[in-house]
């Protein structure tokens, strides 16, 4: 199995140019983010030697407003996804619903958004986020337990903070399902107060950093096993309140663009593929 490392436009605050930049100096493989929506970006991308991961964005925004209906979202959906075709991504990582509507509408809106990804004749991953309708461990399950072909982008980071520990330690048997329907990998380290620890190199969050390594590691043992000859990284650790700062000062605890660096170079030097 070969293993790739894409470079975030929103973890390290670029545009499609400059994450193609990062990517040649960090020798990532390619990058990942939102369709270009300028005439510069427009250009690097339809010249770029790498390959894309298309980010869509339903409900307006990271976190989506609230009140709007199903059928909003699925219209985000299809139409972003359809403004980044002509780029070519390799797939579209879909970070979409609300974790404000019931199980029974849940199950409509991925049902819905299946025959989006059918009819555009795509490959969606659908993201483990909070605020979104895979904001827990147990409603994800549920969801691919009902929907055998939901494919998932697995950010573990999400879920430590949602439920306040290291989740996926304790219950082995859901790791092991979603293993078997990961896409695609968000490595950013979460912990128990947050999805994303203030640095991963300091030795406090060394355990955290460690589960999720595991639990990686544990998506590409099976993923391989499966068959698959490639899978997909992308180190995630980002702004917008993720990085910690200092009170009244606001200045970030860590370099951001470092911390992906770092966590790029560790992936590669402690994830094997088979």
């Amino acid at each position: 199995m070969k293993l790739q490392y894409f470079v975030s436009c929103w973890g390290n605050e670029v545009d499609q140019t400059g994450a193609l930049a990062l990517a040649k100096e960090w020798k990532a493989d390619g990058i990942e983010g939102p369709p270009p929506n300028d005439a510069v970006n427009a250009e690097a991308m339809a010249n770029r030697e790498l390959p894309w991961i298309a980010e869509v964005v339903s409900g307006g925004a990271y976190v989506p407003r609230a009140h709007l209906t199903p059928a909003q979202h699925l219209d985000d959906l299809r139409s972003i996804t359809e403004a980044s075709l002509p780029s070519v991504p390799v797939f579209i990582n879909a970070l979409i619903g609300s974790d404000a509507w019931s199980f029974r509408d849940q199950v409509r809106f991925f049902e819905s958004a299946l025959k989006i990804e059918a009819d555009l004749g795509v490959t969606m991953a659908f993201e483990t986020h909070r605020s979104r309708s895979t904001f827990n461990p147990w409603v994800t399950r549920d969801l691919v337990l009902e929907l055998p072909t939901l494919r998932l982008n697995c950010d573990f980071s999400h879920w430590c903070a949602v439920c306040e520990r290291l989740v996926m330690e304790e219950e082995p048997e859901l790791l092991d399902l979603f293993a078997s329907r990961a896409q695609h990998i968000h490595a950013r380290i979460g912990y128990d107060q947050g999805p994303q620890v203030p640095d991963p190199r300091a030795p406090e969050y060394a355990e955290a950093v460690d589960k999720h390594v595991s639990w990686w590691q544990h998506i590409v043992t099976q993923q391989a096993a499966q068959g698959r000859t490639n899978l997909t990284f992308t180190p995630e650790f980002g702004p917008d309140g993720y990085l910690q700062a200092q009170p009244f000062t606001r200045q970030p605890v860590a370099d951001l663009r470092d911390l992906n660096a770092w966590m790029m170079r560790h992936l590669r030097n402690v994830i094997t593929a088979p």
